[in-house]
């Protein structure tokens, strides 16, 4: 499942202080499985019940950088969208997510630098209103402007 608000591009011409989008989608075994293939990791946590119930989770859970990918799929499909090119994002990660979970990632934009074009993103995962994953983002936005 996977729900979300249009993709496209909002030019740093257009972006306001506060203005945010987001993007839900259920993390499935295949996600996580594919995200193993494309990354190469492959720890147990991840892929083995048997192995992942005797950890600290009691059961498997997501990559947290699976997780983060819902991040910058919002800052590249939607906020500020196409052309946007990112220059950092810290992230924090504050609990599990598990197959089955619906992550909701949701980006905030804090600061705008119009002359460089940069733009500080707020950036957050929730399970159920819980935070999953916290962080910001300085990315470069694409302009309207043609010089």
């Amino acid at each position: 499942m996977l729900d979300n608000q249009p993709r496209g591009t909002i030019v740093i011409e257009e972006l306001e202080i506060g203005m945010s989008r987001y993007l839900q989608k259920v993390v499935t075994d295949r996600d996580i499985q594919m995200f193993a293939e494309v990354s190469t990791d492959h720890n147990p946590v991840h892929l083995d019940d048997a192995y992942a119930n005797d950890t600290i989770f009691q059961g498997r859970i997501a990559h947290g950088m699976l997780t983060a990918g819902l991040i910058s799929a919002v800052i590249g499909e939607q906020l500020p969208g196409h052309g946007t090119v990112y220059m950092s994002q810290s992230l924090k990660f504050l609990a599990p997510v598990r197959p089955g979970d619906l992550v909701r990632a949701e980006v905030t934009v804090l600061d705008i630098e119009h002359s460089k074009r940069r733009v500080k993103l707020d950036c957050e995962c929730t399970i159920d209103g819980k935070k999953v994953l916290v962080g910001e983002a300085v990315v470069l936005a694409p302009s309207g402007k043609f010089d």
